[in-house]
């Protein structure tokens, strides 16, 4: 890494550690103001801040008791991390920091979980594991690059004519072991000039996110909600189960996400989706569907801490505060969202959340609240479906042993009223 390099990285890592915007937001934008770095500067910054993001808890404890600056992390990552010979740091180094690094590169790490495990101690004392193995399991599989997975639009394409096509064309490409519309890709490849995703046959979607169409099991003609559209992902799956049959409404608070939806829906050929920007969760809009609605799912807005693979620095962002913030607008949410189910309707409430503070609380009070509502165990929704998933009554999908992001779902089912 030559010293021009290197400053860069610097710059992007002091921004990141602020920890006041998503790092992503972060990289982007240092990128537009720098737009003459090149497609391999770009990729150095980036691999190198993010690799800091993801081992932080280790850097801080090999830098303590210095203060860890920006500076000090980066050079402790391409010691430790990147296996730098010091030599190789002399343009970008004086000689006490290369001294300095000298005794870095032979020093023990701390014996604590936390730094084992990368995860701070407040998300260690909130995860339902007790067994420290189980959490430094998790950790390590937190850690690992997230694959890239692709969704197939069924109304356009067979997800084995996709296969072929990706193989064909030189992409490493196979089926997902879970959702029957899954494609895995090998590697980071391009794909947003694809001519399969241009027309809308391919949208980049987790494995385990896609999971959630399959509990909710929109069918052809129904009246369904996307309650958290957020971008749409779900949505369009959804409009697919429903072959663009009958109505879709795709509920959202935030008129930019709603808005970056449009081109996504413009490609995949729905027509029976319907965006609505709403204010809140008890909007006049919404309320007008109570009763109506066979299905809704909530992908309700979490800490998002399933996602550490993708987003390393929500880690740090997020607060035993914040979660409790987004626990009160959770179980309002999800309240919210079950006036609209009809007798015999299905709601499904759902998070990218490893927390149970964000998942099976929520439910256990959302039951004792709605004795009208009853738990559909999720593996047997899964197993109707020929899908070899078994996590029991609630779907619990972990990095380390299903390759997915973390999520979390419930079905729930309103029962008639026996008075």
């Amino acid at each position: 890494m030559n010293s021009a390099q290197f400053a860069h990285v610097e710059a992007v890592i002091g921004q990141m550690i602020r920890f006041d915007r998503p790092a992503d937001a972060v990289l982007s934008a240092y990128f537009r103001e720098h737009n003459k770095l090149g497609s391999g500067d770009r990729h150095l910054i980036a691999e190198t801040a993010f690799a800091v993001l993801r081992r932080l808890e280790s850097l801080r404890a090999l830098v303590a008791p210095q203060k860890p600056s920006a500076r000090r992390l980066a050079l402790v990552a391409l010691v430790r991390l990147r296996g730098a010979n010091l030599r190789e740091l002399t343009a970008i180094t004086n000689e006490t920091e290369r001294t300095w690094l000298g005794e870095i590169k032979g020093r023990t790490l701390p014996d604590t979980l936390e730094v084992a495990a990368e995860l701070p101690t407040w998300v260690i004392e909130r995860l339902a594991e007790t067994d420290p193995q189980a959490v430094l399991a998790l950790g390590r599989g937190l850690m690992e690059p997230a694959p890239l997975d692709l969704r197939v639009n069924t109304l356009k394409m067979k997800r084995d004519e996709a296969l072929l096509i990706l193989n064909r064309e030189g992409f490493i490409a196979e089926a997902t072991p879970y959702s029957p519309w899954g494609i895995r890709l090998q590697g980071k490849p391009a794909l947003n000039r694809h001519r399969l995703f241009t027309e809308g046959v391919v949208e980049v979607q987790d494995e385990g996110s896609q999971l959630l169409g399959l509990l909710t099991g929109a069918r052809r003609g129904e009246m369904v909600v996307d309650f958290c559209a957020g971008a749409g992902g779900k949505t369009l799956l959804l409009g697919a189960q429903m072959h663009s049959s009958g109505r879709l409404y795709a509920f959202d608070v935030s008129e930019k996400r709603l808005a970056n939806f449009k081109p996504r829906l413009a490609r995949s050929g729905l027509s029976n989706v319907h965006p609505q920007l709403i204010a809140h969760e008890n909007d006049t809009r919404i309320k007008r569907l109570a009763g109506k609605v066979d299905r809704v799912l909530v992908d309700a807005p979490c800490s998002g801490l399933g996602t550490l693979r993708r987003n390393p620095d929500l880690k740090y962002r997020q607060s035993p505060e914040s979660v409790a913030e987004l626990n009160t607008k959770q179980a309002s949410i999800l309240a919210a969202a079950a006036r609209l189910v009809k007798t015999g309707g299905r709601l499904v409430y759902a998070t990218c959340s490893l927390l149970p503070q964000e998942n099976e609380s929520i439910v256990e009070a959302f039951l004792a609240a709605h004795p009208d509502f009853a738990i559909v165990p999720a593996n047997e929704v899964l197993a109707e479906q020929k899908v070899g998933l078994d996590t029991g009554a609630m779907l619990q999908l972990k990095p380390h042993l299903h390759n997915t992001d973390g999520f979390f779902a419930t079905v729930l089912v309103k029962q008639p009223d026996t008075n």
